[in-house]
């Protein structure tokens, strides 16, 4: 950030909760802002009360499977969240029971990123094994495979309209947009760093891209970079109004607020106490949730 910025006193969290015993990695808004569901190191889901600051029932486990939760997804229609897991296997869960109803296996590596179609009939992930597949979101098949010249593949995120998917990476610094039915790539839009984070807006004409280094902005007609957001790099999220754009920084253990009418930061920065590792909006845009380290 700017020096200005970096004098100015940080926010503290307004409630913080612990349960997990290892490093949270990614976290979903059921809807109602009253519950969210985590993912971890440790290897579970937990579902938790955001009014009262606790742990809903027992934490979700897939028997046998002990390894790194690393990100997940929640369904267009609420019911199903999707995960994806060291070692390569895309499990479904089912919010209201928190068992896993579904194990797709196709990726030899690590999942780094999942997301659905807005009409919740595909998955998508991306994996360290370079490759991003589409999956039908009710028999597990395979749609498609593609291999899109990334070592490791961090994010992937659809369009709004369904038509393209986005994938970001690391080895061949990129975004790289592709045809959703087809998957014949479209454009690449070079970055000097990984990218690890997409985030499209819902009216589908802009494209972020954090990374380890500026957030880019892109137009999605020509696919030029219009904005550059410096000084805080990392993981996203996205207002669904649009106008608020949250980042994280491995840097400085803060989160930044980003106003996207004027590409300026709209207060102090969030506080942490450790690397913040994601962070999420609720669907009314009015709740933040993060997740640091400790």
């Amino acid at each position: 950030m700017s020096s200005s910025n970096s004098k100015t006193p940080a926010i503290t969290p307004r409630q913080v909760m612990h349960g997990h015993t290892s490093q949270i990695l990614d976290i979903v808004h059921l809807p109602g802002r009253r519950r969210i569901i985590a993912c971890s190191a440790d290897g579970s889901l937990r579902l938790w009360d955001l009014e009262n600051d606790t742990q809903i029932g027992d934490a979700w486990r897939d028997e046998g499977h002990k390894a790194d939760v690393k990100n997940v997804a929640l369904s267009p229609n609420s019911q199903t969240v999707a995960s994806g897991s060291e070692g390569g296997t895309v499990r479904l869960w089912d919010v209201k029971t928190g068992k896993v109803v579904a194990r797709w296996i196709g990726h030899t590596e690590n999942v780094g990123s999942v997301c659905w179609s807005g009409d919740g009939e595909r998955v998508l992930s991306g994996s360290w094994d370079g490759t991003a597949r589409v999956w039908d979101g009710k028999t597990g098949k395979t749609v498609l495979e593609i291999k899109n010249g990334h070592q490791y593949v961090w994010a992937v995120t659809y369009s709004p309209d369904n038509t393209k998917f986005a994938t970001g990476g690391e080895n061949e610094n990129a975004v790289k947009i592709w045809d959703a039915k087809a998957g014949k790539l479209l454009s690449t839009l070079h970055q000097d760093q990984s990218v690890r984070s997409l985030a499209w807006t819902s009216d589908g004409k802009k494209l972020f891209s954090g990374s380890l280094g500026p957030i880019g902005i892109f137009d999605t007609d020509t696919w030029e970079q219009i904005a550059v957001l410096e000084g805080h790099i990392f993981n996203l999220s996205l207002a669904r109004n649009d106008c608020l754009l949250a980042s994280t920084s491995i840097w400085d253990e803060t989160v930044c607020l980003w106003n996207l009418n004027t590409n300026l930061p709209v207060c102090p920065l969030f506080q942490h106490n450790k690397d913040v590792s994601c962070l999420t909006f609720s669907a009314d845009g009015k709740l933040l949730v993060t997740a640091c380290e400790d």
